[in-house]
């Protein structure tokens, strides 16, 4: 079955952007959210984003236009009825994500492919709580999803060949490139992302190196385009504090520790660009 239909469970950074190059790809897109004002916020986002496209060229005021008239916002889950996939794309909270995949799996058909967007949350256990665990999938898109390419396919214990299948063609078809992990922590890029930016604060904390020198160093001699601590400050050092702790339990695995000077950053409140200041000042 071809997926023309695509509902997305959220109207926040992560489900408009997911919403946008849906739309963009030709599919018809259902955005929910919980209330009317969170949805336009969405929808507003949405249209912010395909009007940068324009300014760069990189979009026809034609194609803005049929994308923006393909999306379509609601607060009412019964609108989900004739997708032919839904991605929840919620906050990563995991009893959040469990109530509403439990009313997603009770209320679309049986054939409906249901994904996941998360970063961390285990697939297999998102998996357990609805009568068809076979047709849940993770997918991992990266923030911003306009722009970035990838998109991780994470098989849960019970994903079937089929769903993985489907998954893999959808991906394709609005752009993404797709890669596919099994259900462990991190999955595949912040398994090996986190830990690299964790030892780049224990090289700080030690005094090897100052802060602009780290990331200098990991820009010109390994080419990366921004250095891990400044890294750091935009994704969240509270996110990244978050992460090294899931690792941490999950693998009973001491290298996993998270370095004692970002849990001393987190309680200070200095977050990264989100609180003014992490590792560099953005005030």
């Amino acid at each position: 079955m071809s997926i023309k239909h695509i509902g997305v469970i959220g109207a926040g950074t992560m489900g408009n952007g997911i919403a946008q190059v849906c739309a963009q790809a030709g599919l018809e897109v259902t955005m929910i959210d919980v209330s009317e004002a969170a949805v336009q916020r969405g929808l507003q986002n949405l249209s912010a984003s395909l009007e940068r496209l324009v300014k760069k060229d990189r979009l026809s005021m034609a194609q803005r236009d049929a994308a923006l008239l393909r999306v379509h916002g609601s607060t009412d889950y019964a609108s989900l009825k004739a997708v032919d996939m839904v991605i929840e794309a919620a906050t990563e909270n995991l009893e959040l994500k469990l109530c509403i995949l439990k009313q997603v799996d009770e209320l679309v058909p049986a054939t409906t492919t249901i994904a996941t967007n998360t970063s961390s949350i285990s697939i297999t256990q998102l998996a357990a709580v609805i009568q068809h665990p076979e047709r849940l999938i993770g997918t991992h898109f990266f923030n911003p999803v306009p722009m970035m390419e990838l998109l991780e396919l994470i098989r849960g214990l019970q994903t079937s060949d089929e769903t993985h299948a489907k998954a893999v063609v959808f991906a394709k078809e609005i752009g993404k490139a797709p890669i596919t992990a099994k259900n462990s922590p991190g999955f595949v890029v912040n398994r090996i992302l986190v830990p690299m930016i964790n030892e780049a604060v224990f090289v700080l904390q030690e005094g090897l190196a100052s802060a602009e020198d780290i990331d200098t160093g990991m820009k010109l001699g390994c080419n990366h385009p921004i250095g891990p601590l400044a890294l750091a400050d935009l994704i969240g050092l509270d996110t990244l504090l978050a992460v090294m702790q899931v690792f941490y339990e999950g693998f009973n695995d001491p290298k996993y520790r998270p370095a004692p000077l970002l849990k001393e950053m987190v309680a200070a409140g200095r977050f990264g660009r989100k609180s003014g200041c992490g590792f560099y000042d953005y005030a």
